[in-house]
């Protein structure tokens, strides 16, 4: 395990959990991986009380698995769980997307040119983890544009379950999603809640399509 990269805001706790997020994710941390609570403390230079807590974090939102005597490791990705938490996501993210096109804030609106400007380059430069932080800004502005933050912070937790599948998919698959974000966007613009329901959920479909190509290809990651 690399050194762990502990973010400065939000408790120890939550910084660990924040970090171990990422990891586990971006499969960092592949499913399988045992965690060391000492291990982890060390490298992220806290005591083991806030890793504990983390791993508690984790194992509520069945990132990973906190097994009696034999201790914590990151779970297998499940298709069940990721169809599950597209489900949500697409009813939730969908709504969103209709209400951006009803009205939305203009200095988000900024924002969101700029994300998506920062993403294109990600992709030119298959530049996997930051192409996904820049995804996850553009959906959550999004939603505060719209004026329903609180959507997207419902979502953060089962969305991870579809994150891992999603990482999967993206190399040389970057700039097509750019360009779904883009077609959302110009939905939005055009006052289309229709068009724009639509694009958000042609959008999220698209790790169905992906899907029995990479667990036929990487079948030891999946349940």
């Amino acid at each position: 395990m690399d050194a762990i990269r502990v973010p400065t805001s939000g408790s120890a706790a939550q910084r660990v959990e924040a970090e171990l997020r990422r990891a586990i994710v971006t499969l960092a941390l592949p499913p399988g991986t045992r965690l060391s609570e000492q291990e982890i403390a060390e490298r992220a230079g806290v005591s083991r009380q806030p890793v504990r807590e983390a791993l508690i974090g984790l194992a509520r939102t069945r990132l990973v698995e906190i097994l009696p005597q034999r201790g914590t490791v990151v779970v297998k990705i499940s298709v069940r769980k990721m169809m599950e938490a597209r489900f949500v996501r697409e009813a939730i993210e969908t709504a969103v997307a209709r209400r951006a096109a009803e009205g939305f804030d203009r200095s988000a609106r900024e924002r969101v040119d700029d994300l998506l400007d920062l993403q294109a380059k990600a992709a030119a430069r298959e530049d996997h983890e930051t192409f996904q932080r820049y995804d996850e800004m553009f959906h959550a502005t999004l939603a505060e544009g719209a004026g329903c933050g609180l959507a997207w912070e419902a979502i953060a937790d089962i969305k991870a379950h579809m994150d891992r599948a999603c990482h999967l998919t993206l190399a040389g698959s970057m700039a097509p999603l750019v360009d779904q974000h883009r077609a959302i966007v110009t939905a939005v613009d055009a006052g289309d809640p229709d068009a724009a329901g639509a694009a958000m959920r042609a959008h999220l479909s698209e790790i169905l399509r992906a899907l029995p190509r990479i667990e036929a290809e990487h079948p030891d990651l999946f349940e």
